[in-house]
C-alpha cells in the first residue's frame, strides 16, 4: 500500500503561501534607538520643530548658540517631530502629524503606542510632582 510522508512534505525551507505577510504588517513596538529618540524628545521644544528664522541663526552665529538640531535620518526625525507634539499636547495631536507619521513608515499600532506610553510617562511625572 503507497503512502505520502507528510512529516517531510515541507522539508528544504518551502513556505506556505500565508506565512509572513500578517505578522510584517502588524509591527506595534519600536526598536531601541527609537525608544531612544521617543525618550530625548522629552526634552525638546516645540520650537524645535520649525526652522529657525533669519535672526534667530544670525544670533545663533553670533553668540555661538547652538540650534535645533534635526536628526540626520529622516524616518527618525519623523519619529521625533511626532514624539515632541506627543510630549507637549498628549493625544491633542493634529491629523497631519499623523500621516507625515505613517508615511514615514511607520503604523498606525505604533502611533499608538508612542501616545499611550507617553501619556503614561506624563501621568507618572504629574504623580511624583503632585506627592
Amino acid at each position: 500500500m503507497a503512502y505520502m510522508d507528510l512529516s517531510q512534505a515541507f522539508a528544504g525551507g518551502v513556505a506556505l503561501p500565508h506565512a509572513e505577510p500578517a505578522a510584517a504588517t502588524m509591527q506595534t513596538g519600536f526598536s531601541a534607538i527609537e525608544w531612544s529618540v521617543i525618550a530625548l524628545a522629552a526634552r525638546d521644544k516645540l520650537s524645535s520643530l520649525g526652522e529657525p528664522g533669519r535672526l534667530s541663526r544670525a544670533l545663533g552665529s553670533l553668540f555661538g548658540l547652538g540650534g535645533t538640531s534635526k536628526l540626520a535620518d529622516p524616518r527618525l526625525e519623523a519619529l521625533r517631530q511626532t514624539a515632541v507634539q506627543a510630549w507637549h499636547h498628549g493625544y491633542l495631536l493634529p491629523a497631519s502629524e499623523i500621516g507625515r507619521f505613517i508615511t514615514a513608515g511607520f503604523s498606525l499600532d505604533q502611533f499608538e503606542t508612542l501616545l499611550a506610553s507617553i501619556a503614561t510617562r506624563r501621568n507618572a511625572a504629574r504623580q511624583r510632582i503632585a506627592a
